[in-house]
Order: structure tokens, then C-alpha cells, then sequence
């Protein structure tokens, strides 16, 4: 999410590129998934899951074009650079500074497509690994640049609060069962409030919060560093994720093959929409990061098509888990992190399983927790940062980094509510950063390149969805997303 052009990294093949783009939106969200099906019906979801999963492939190619585009100006840009230096070397010094202005002012009047003329027939190549900001300070205005800022910003806030609750209440959940021997003992129907006892005196929501300032002590302080994730970390983190899900599955459908499924999921019902719609959008979030995954590719031939295969694959993965979860489970009984409805005997006989499953989201989690609060201080510094200014030591190293992590912290403090954590982020930044700014993106690039290339010029990489119809329908369906979800929420709030 850094705003600038960056190393493209080493190249992998188009196949590697579909299983890391696979494992970069299955994530958090997917966790939450089951319980946000089984509040909407099961019919409600799975239209709406499959229109959202299409609406964000038609988002993502729209970023793939406008990557396209911001190479193509870089590209050219780079070679009337390198046309200048062979100016000024046939040049006297004394009038060189002439020569430089008079040449950029030709540049910013001749068409691109004069240059593609000249001997670089892939101009629209993605070699060039460009941000998303470094794309939204080529195309949009200051304002626009400044609200993608926001949006990110808020978006990761959101994140990093998900984040923030779910390892402590993973562990609550895990840990006050286990001791009050809650996980054999009692009914699989049996609801806990936060008042209950955990342990001896301690309630619940004690517990809960004792694990977040202990969360919060151990990698709060990586906020305040640099720190990236190793190629190891991500190995280990992903190979812990599918094991999950893949035990998760074969369990539901076990217990549903033995006719021990306890889920009758209705067919449709309204009132869980909001929390469903923020929960899928969320779920589908990849956009801010498709510079990174798509840029390494080595062969981007059919790169639309491969995208199209993991939108595909990923939707029947999320409906396998879904359906697998509703129908194993009352609705009533599903957790809002899904991995602890299988913390329970009655459920899952091993121990190790159990609690493998239970503290599951707790190490995935904690190891992109810092990751994440490093990319939103650095977002917060890009901001306000103004050219060839530096920030003092204590802004820098103090305030950025506090800004950073106590206002999730705080969120997490107030509630563990994580399927409206996720659908109240899904539903305003996700819709920002997943439709609004991908809209923009291409239609301000799309104007860029008729104006610098000429008319009629073709992007290699252009969107197959390339009618300007379709940035209408995407923006008048984010507007509509947003007025609906605001609509919903106050008229919850009403009725309470």
C-alpha cells in the first residue's frame, strides 16, 4: 500500500501468482463468513456472495488496466529522459537549461503513440511494480489523493481492530472453556455472556481484556520498528490456514454424512444483509495489494483469465465452507470466529485438534498484526509528508506510531463483536478502497491515455468490462452499498 514504485521482486510464474492471490483474500474474513450466511439464508447469501465475488473481478481488472496505464506513462517518460541526456551531450552547457525546458514542453504536448512508433511495442507492459498511491497521485488531483489516503487509512484502522479482538477473544473462548472444563461438560446449545465466570472471580470480559493488553504489550511495540514478513513466515502462516479449513470442512461433512447436522438455515432473511454484505466485501478485498502480486508474474498473456479462474475457485471454497457450516450448525450456535464451534468434544474428540482449531486465528493473526500497523504508520506519514521536508525525531518515532496503534486498541476495549467489526469496514472503507477508488483509477487513466497517446490507442491490458457504462454501474453500486448499510444501521439503532 506504500505510495511509490517499488522492486518488483523475483518473478514467479502465472500459476504461482493465482495461489498467492488465492491465499491473499482468503483470509480473516472467511472466518466470519459461516455466521454471516446462517443470519442472511442461505439463498440470499450465495446470490449475493457470487454478484459481490463478480463485482470485485470487474474492480480488479480495472486496476490490472490502470497498472498497465502508469507503466506505459513511466515508460515513456523514462525514454524522452534518456532523449534529453542525448540532447544535452550534443548540447553547449551554457544553453542547456533551454534545451531541457523547451524539450519536457515538447514531451507534454506530443502524443505517447509517436514514441510506441519509435521501437517499444509493449508500452502497456507491467514491468514497473506501482503502488497504489504512487497510481493515485499520477491520476487523481491533491483531494483525490488525499481521500485514497483516508480510505486506506480507515480500512487498516478496521483491520487492525479485527485483529485486535480476535486473538483475545479466541483465547477467552478457548482458555475459560478449557478451564471450566465448559468444552465436554456442557450442552453444544449453551450461550456464554460476558458476565459469566472464567476464572474464580474473573468474568469473561476480564479474561478478554487481560489477553488484549497482554496481545497489545507483546506486539504494540513493532509499531514503533520497521518489520517485514519473511518468505517463511508466509509459508508456515498459509500452510496453518489451509490445514485449518481443510479439518474445519471434512469435520462439517462428517458430521453431516453421519446425520449428525443440527443446521435447518433459512432461505432468506433481510435483516442480516448489512452484516453479510460487509463480511463478502471484506472477504474479497485484494485490490491495494494487486501491484505486488500481479507485477512478478513472468507471462501475463492470459493474466485475465487466471484472475477470473481464482474469483471462480474462490467462491466455491467460500461456499463449501459456508454451506458446510450452516448446515452442521444452528444458526444460533455459530461463532463469530468460525474455527471455535470445533473447541468443543462433543464436536472434535482429539485435544490437539481442538485446540489447534480454537487458537488458530491466534497465530495466524498475531503475525500479520504488525505488518499491518507498519503499513498504516507508513500511510500516515505519507500523508503529510511535503516534499523535501523531514519529520522531527519524536513525530516520527512517537506520535506516528501511537496514532497508529491505540485507537484499534481502544475499539477492540469496547467490543469483540467481530462479525460487525467486519462488516462495518467491509461495508464503508471496504467499499471505498474495492469500488470507488478502482472507478476512479480507470476512468481518469483511461482519459490520460487518449490525451498523451492519441485516440485509438490499445492497453494490452485494458478491462474486458472497457464501456464507461460499467464505472457508472460501479460507483452507483457503491453509493448504493453505502446508503443501504448507513439506512439499515439506523433503523437497528431505532428500534433498540
Amino acid at each position: 500500500m506504500a505510495g511509490e514504485i517499488t522492486e518488483t521482486g523475483e518473478l514467479y510464474s502465472p500459476y504461482v501468482g493465482l495461489v498467492y492471490m488465492f491465499n491473499l483474500i482468503v483470509g480473516t474474513g472467511a472466518l466470519t463468513m459461516p455466521k454471516a450466511f446462517a443470519t442472511a439464508g442461505w439463498l440470499v447469501s450465495l446470490v449475493l456472495l457470487v454478484f459481490l465475488g463478480f463485482m470485485s473481478f470487474v474492480t480488479t481488472t480495472f486496476v490490472m488496466e490502470a497498472m498497465a496505464a502508469a507503466n506505459a506513462q513511466l515508460r515513456w517518460k523514462r525514454m524522452e529522459n534518456h532523449k534529453e541526456e542525448e540532447d544535452d551531450d550534443s548540447s553547449t552547457a551554457s544553453d542547456s537549461d533551454v534545451l531541457i525546458q523547451d524539450s519536457y514542453e515538447r514531451a507534454e504536448k506530443r502524443p505517447i503513440l509517436s514514441v510506441q512508433r519509435r521501437g517499444s511495442p509493449n508500452l502497456f507492459e507491467i514491468t514497473d511494480r506501482v503502488e497504489m498511491g504512487q497510481m493515485a497521485s499520477m491520476f487523481f488531483n491533491k483531494v483525490g489523493v488525499n481521500l485514497f489516503y483516508f480510505c486506506i487509512i480507515i480500512y487498516l484502522y478496521g483491520d487492525l481492530a479485527i485483529y485486535a479482538a480476535a486473538v483475545p477473544f479466541s483465547l477467552m473462548q478457548v482458555t475459560c472453556s478449557a478451564i471450566g472444563n465448559d468444552s465436554c461438560g456442557m450442552e453444544a446449545d449453551t450461550k456464554h455472556n460476558d458476565t459469566d465466570r472464567c476464572w474464580g472471580p474473573l468474568r469473561r470480559v476480564d479474561a478478554y481484556r487481560i489477553y488484549l493488553a497482554v496481545f497489545t504489550l507483546l506486539l504494540g511495540p513493532f509499531t514503533f520498528f520497521d518489520v517485514q514478513k519473511t518468505k517463511y513466515l508466509q509459508i508456515l502462516t498459509s500452510l496453518m490456514r489451509w490445514i485449518a479449513f481443510t479439518v474445519m470442512i471434512v469435520l462439517a461433512l462428517v458430521r453431516i454424512g453421519h446425520g449428525h447436522g443440527e443446521g435447518h438455515p433459512t432461505l432468506a432473511d433481510f435483516s442480516g444483509v448489512r452484516n453479510l454484505f460487509g463480511v463478502c466485501v471484506y472477504s474479497f478485498m485484494c485490490q491495494h495489494s494487486l501491484p505486488s502480486l500481479i507485477t512478478p508474474v513472468s507471462s501475463k498473456r492470459h493474466l485475465t483469465r487466471l484472475v477470473f479462474l481464482d474469483y471462480v475457485l474462490i467462491l466455491a471454497f467460500y461456499s463449501l465452507l459456508s454451506f458446510t457450516a450452516i448446515f452442521c450448525f444452528r444458526g444460533d450456535s455459530l461463532m463469530d470466529m468460525y474455527t471455535l464451534n470445533f473447541a468443543r468434544c462433543d464436536i472434535v474428540g482429539l485435544a490437539a485438534v481442538r485446540f489447534f482449531l480454537g487458537l488458530f486465528p491466534v497465530f495466524t493473526i498475531s503475525t500479520n498484526f504488525p505488518i499491518i500497523a507498519v503499513t498504516l504508520r507508513n500511510n500516515w506519514k505519507t500523508l503529510f509528508h511535503r516534499e523535501g521536508g523531514t519529520y522531527p525525531w519524536v513525530v516520527d518515532r512517537i506520535v506516528f506510531p501511537t496514532i497508529t496503534l491505540v485507537p484499534p486498541v481502544l475499539v477492540a476495549f469496547c467490543t469483540h463483536d467481530l462479525e460487525s467489526l467486519v462488516g462495518i469496514t467491509g461495508a464503508y472503507a471496504g467499499t471505498g478502497i474495492q469500488y470507488v477508488i478502482p472507478a476512479f483509477l480507470v476512468y481518469l487513466c483511461r482519459k490520460d491515455t487518449q490525451l498523451a497517446f492519441g485516440y485509438g490507442t490499445v492497453n494490452k491490458h485494458r478491462s474486458p468490462f472497457r464501456h464507461t457504462l460499467w464505472v457508472g454501474f460501479v460507483l452507483l453500486w457503491a453509493l448504493s452499498c453505502f446508503l443501504f448499510v448507513t439506512a439499515n444501521i439506523v433503523l437497528s439503532e431505532t428500534k433498540l
